[in-house]
């Protein structure tokens, strides 16, 4: 089919590329030149604003920052739904309050287009693979009309429902966990390094226990690699934590976890390493207790 896809960073990259590789013509727009000539040397098409690409796509994957990127990308000056036909798909996978995703799918239906509300896991890795999880929801015609991009870009695509939002809720959830996977992760590595323990020692042994998990093995191998390159930026968690509170606090919900690891990456952000990897958030421990981290090893 004719996908397009909103934001050419380490997500929508892959999922480019992923597209690609399953035979799909790809149209992409980003609004760094280099990433969309990347796109066309890959064999898709360069377009120079979102309405260009609406012309080219029937289903349109939307991978940028956050709420006010989707809005501008959607509805702002050349926006996508000044082009794109009705009837057509998008597919809006930036991580967002639930209240919003519920509202755009009103928005897009005036318009007489389609939204699936598919916020995704899986990182740079999954995206490049084609193996990311989706967590979705939105009309069963949607998904019908989508089912092979999904198939291209997903290993799990799990339809929670047909009501917008009912994707980003879930998402929610597994963002106030990842962030605070990520935050305990590095409190603990800095504690082992404080009390004189070998990094390396923690981290294959944590790895192997029953205080390991997912996230302390990913992240805690950047900081061993002294590589923040970022996957995920130490912003992200600022933004995405921050939705979390906010949604929580609509809800009169407590979330004193979430909120702790909010402060973390709010500190990190503070002291210059906001668009580092989210790994990074492990330089306040270092900066507050004066830690030597491990240095940038040579790949």
């Amino acid at each position: 089919m004719r996908a397009g896809v909103i934001g050419l960073g380490s997500m929508g990259r892959g999922v480019a590329r992923s597209l690609l590789r399953a035979g799909h013509a790809v149209a992409g727009f980003d609004v760094r030149a280099q990433s969309r000539s990347e796109l066309a040397a890959a064999g898709g098409r360069d377009c120079a604003s979102p309405a260009e690409l609406g012309r080219h796509a029937d289903a349109v994957v939307i991978l940028v920052v956050n709420a006010q990127q989707v809005d501008q990308a959607l509805f702002g000056a050349d926006g996508l739904c000044e082009t794109l036909a009705p009837g057509s798909v998008i597919l809006q996978s930036a991580t967002v309050a639930p209240d919003y995703a519920e509202a755009l799918g009103d928005r897009l239906a005036k318009k007489g287009l389609r939204l699936i509300d598919a916020p995704v896991s899986g990182g740079a890795v999954g995206a490049e693979s084609g193996k990311l999880t989706i967590m979705a929801s939105g009309e069963a015609a949607a998904f019908d009309a989508c089912e092979s991009l999904l198939h291209a870009i997903a290993g799990k695509v799990y339809r929670i429902g047909e009501k917008p939002g009912l994707g980003s809720q879930i998402k929610l959830v597994n963002q106030l966990l990842a962030g605070v996977h990520i935050a305990v992760a590095a409190e603990a590595m800095a504690l082992g390094i404080k009390l004189g323990a070998d990094p390396k020692s923690v981290y294959e042994i944590i790895s192997n226990s029953a205080g390991g998990s997912w996230m302390f093995q990913n992240r805690m191998q950047h900081v061993l690699d002294g590589d923040y390159a970022p996957r995920s930026a130490v912003n992200i968690f600022v933004k995405d934590l921050g939705i979390v509170l906010d949604t929580a606090r609509k809800q009169v919900f407590p979330t004193p976890l979430a909120a702790a690891a909010h402060q973390l990456f709010t500190m990190a952000a503070a002291h210059g390493h906001g668009l580092e990897d989210d790994a990074a958030v492990i330089k306040v421990f270092a900066t507050l207790a004066g830690l030597d981290l491990p240095p940038r090893r040579e790949p």
